[in-house]
């Protein structure tokens, strides 16, 4: 299992941020680099494809300011689903306490790293420009396609990077969360200070 977890948890991790660009990426580094450890079913060419269509669909959504967050919200079942079944295939023919194991974390990894995404796209929202959307967006396709990458050919480093990326955007999120209540808060004050007076 020790073998397996570094990838595990780093494709969990990238399928909680883009589950369609892990697919993808995936695929296409165990069909044309020959990378061993890349599940062979990620290679077939509809995976491909059908990664590929979804991708560029979530890449024009995660740019639009409100839709992103609508996207989140269909992909909280999604993301940690796929997460899962990328630990399940990641395991391959384990024993079953191991892969259950490798589901476990490949979903939980995507499942958190699904809501630190969601809950970071939620208060770049409350900006009124639309480029902090897009700047995230951008930062979390090349945040996947570098740590995917590095984790196929050098698992440990890319564990850890994508442990340190979950607790950051973790941490990020719950200070935006705070700043954004305090904000609220504020502007129902001043409301209800203009509303009463005369």
């Amino acid at each position: 299992m020790t073998e397996f977890l570094p990838l595990v948890f780093t494709s969990g991790w990238a399928s909680g941020v883009n589950a369609y660009a892990t697919v993808l990426l995936l695929g296409l580094l165990g069909r044309f680099a020959g990378i061993d450890g890349i599940p062979p079913a990620l290679e077939r060419t509809e995976v491909l494809i059908a990664a590929a269509a979804l991708y560029v669909i979530e890449f024009v959504a995660d740019k639009i300011p409100y839709i992103d967050s609508g996207w989140d919200a269909i992909s909280t079942a999604i993301r940690p689903t796929v997460g899962a079944i990328l630990g399940l295939l990641i395991v391959g023919d384990a024993t079953s306490l191991e892969q259950a194991i490798g589901a476990t974390i490949g979903g939980s990894s995507a499942l958190l790293s699904h809501l630190a995404k969601a809950g970071m796209r939620l208060a770049a929202n409350t900006s009124p420009e639309p480029v902090s959307n897009i700047a995230l967006s951008v930062t979390e396709d090349f945040s996947v396609a570098g740590v995917i990458t590095l984790a196929v050919f050098h698992p440990v480093p890319a564990l850890i990077i994508a442990a340190i990326l979950l607790v950051v955007s973790a941490t990020l999120v719950v200070i935006l969360a705070r700043k954004v209540r305090r904000g609220f808060r504020r502007w129902r004050q001043r409301r209800s200070q203009a509303l009463a007076s005369p």
